[in-house]
């Protein structure tokens, strides 16, 4: 009788144990986790105080890096950098980056509005100047005085005298922009009173090319089918 109970006994304090030791456990894992959520809430807190793009900003250093040790390996082995980085290139990011860098050489995205071609102009023009002549500078400076840097009470007329050099480049550069106009598709105006012989604006285009080329030599077809007459 008395070994049963001691028997009831023992496996009541081991059961205690065990629940004590899993509240204890229980106990290690909400703090733990609680610590690690304080860690995460000041992690996001920093990131927050970077700047907007810091992530890009990251991984284009650490492709700086990146690529500067590979070429300083190729360096160090004597192999062109270039050719050992487009080994490991497939054909489909080698297109990609070429049309990028076709992209980059011609930027000019075309007509968008008459600020952005102003500004294009004026850019072009400037890239087109000859470089600056100091000494014809300080000697315009000496000889306009105040009248140099202009003003409202200054009067420019008169004091500056184009030279024959200057009037034919800008003569030029006219003449160019004349020629260039010229190369330009203008709008074709639409004619309310033509026959309409097409379904759609590519297949008007269509037609008009096969009258361009064989018109000449289908009109008389041409006209016998629009009066009924054709054999």
């Amino acid at each position: 009788m008395s070994e049963t109970a001691t028997s009831s006994l023992k496996t009541f304090a081991e059961k205690h144990a065990e629940r004590m030791a899993r509240l204890k456990q229980l106990h290690t894992q909400r703090n733990e986790a609680r610590a690690s959520n304080h860690q995460e809430v000041i992690a996001e807190h920093e990131r927050k105080k970077l700047p907007a793009n810091w992530e890009a900003r990251k991984r284009q250093a650490e492709w700086l890096i990146g690529d500067l040790k590979a070429r300083t390996e190729a360096k160090e082995h004597g192999l062109d950098y270039n050719r050992v980085k487009m080994l490991n290139v497939s054909a489909a990011e080698a297109d990609r980056i070429d049309k990028l860098k076709a992209k980059k050489r011609n930027a000019d995205p075309g007509f968008s509005d008459y600020e952005a071609q102003t500004a294009r102009q004026y850019n072009r023009l400037v890239k087109a100047m000859p470089a600056r002549d100091l000494e014809k500078y300080d000697e315009q400076k000496e000889r306009y005085g105040d009248a140099f840097y202009g003003g409202p009470n200054v009067i420019l007329q008169g004091l500056h005298k184009d030279t024959p050099a200057a009037i034919d480049n800008m003569v030029k550069d006219l003449e160019g922009q004349i020629a260039k106009r010229k190369k330009f598709s203008r709008r074709r105006t639409h004619n309310d009173d033509a026959d309409i012989d097409y379904i759609n604006e590519k297949n008007a285009r269509f037609n008009k090319k096969l009258e361009r080329f064989y018109g000449e030599h289908t009109a008389e077809i041409k006209q016998n089918l629009e009066r009924g007459t054709a054999i």
